[in-house]
């Protein structure tokens, strides 16, 4: 046999070797997938009638994490803290997160609201989250510059209480902390300014914002790594209303996000079905990153 054809053998088999070597590297191989999570509001009848089956639903949806919507007397949907946790666990879902909270108490009721807040906390520590968020106020905190600074008290307040057992305490934002204003800058502002950074988080409603007259990336330079979470939101579902998602998330490092979960309030579909659409959407497109 000449060197010739020992040669093109070689190369032969060679090339044979690169060709197997591709497959074992890349058969198996699938992008990195984004961590992404559900605010469990938007499931929320299918919630009241299925716990169970929902959250398998949302599992299977591609969701990562969920944030609850259902606390009461200590249980999650019914559930103990740490059976509410295993239903996650099984259906390959975290859960980080809750909303929760109680209205400003006067003087009168501020022990007996503490003491709910410490049996909250405790639930949730129980379960392993790593936030609790409020998502209003009552009319306290918009009647008055004076009322809003008692509310920002109480917000410390459960925020200090919150970070002693590990938890991060944060505010959620509709449309009227934007539209209404004292002394020359809305309550919002207000509220960034007021909260103890050490001890208070703010979860920015995306959508709200915007129907607020505001621009979340205006935030994002004013009051930079203050915005823990996004609540990624559209008028339906992601992708069908007004939000500008690409200028949004181009900002994400400035503004602080970890974790965005996305909510659906509103549907032109099931809600379920709204939900996929709206997780399909954020995986579609390579410029949101998580």
């Amino acid at each position: 046999m000449n060197l010739k054809k020992i040669g093109l053998r070689i190369l032969f088999f060679l090339g044979i070797v690169v060709l197997v070597l591709q497959g074992v590297l890349f058969s198996g191989f699938k992008p990195k997938e984004k961590f992404i999570g559900i605010q469990l509001y938007s499931v929320r009848d299918d919630m009241k009638k299925d716990v169970k089956g929902t959250i398998a639903k949302v599992g299977d949806m591609g969701y990562k994490f969920v944030e609850a919507a259902g606390f009461n007397d200590g249980k999650f949907y019914g559930m103990t803290p740490v059976e509410f946790r295993n239903l996650c666990q099984r259906n390959g879902l975290e859960f980080l997160g809750s909303h929760a909270g109680k209205d400003m108490p006067d003087a009168a009721n501020w022990d007996k609201t503490m003491a709910w807040w410490d049996m909250c906390i405790d639930a949730h520590a129980a379960a392993g989250v790593k936030w609790i968020v409020q998502p209003w106020m009552s009319k306290e905190g918009y009647n008055s510059l004076e009322g809003l600074k008692k509310y920002m008290k109480y917000f410390n307040a459960v925020g200090e209480k919150c970070k002693a057992k590990g938890i991060n305490f944060g505010y959620h934002n509709h449309s009227k902390e934007f539209t209404t204003v004292f002394e020359g800058k809305p309550i919002y502002d207000w509220m960034l300014e007021l909260a103890d950074p050490n001890k208070m988080m703010f979860e920015m409603d995306l959508y709200w914002v915007g129907e607020g007259g505001k621009n979340p990336v205006d935030y994002f330079n004013k009051y930079p790594k203050r915005f823990l979470l996004w609540h990624i939101k559209d008028s339906k579902e992601l992708g069908t209303g007004p939000v500008d998602f690409k200028s949004i998330f181009a900002a994400k490092k400035k503004s602080g996000m970890k974790y965005g979960i996305v909510e659906v309030e509103r549907y032109n579909f099931e809600p379920l079905v709204s939900c996929k659409k709206s997780i399909d959407f954020l995986n579609s497109d390579k410029d949101f990153k998580f």
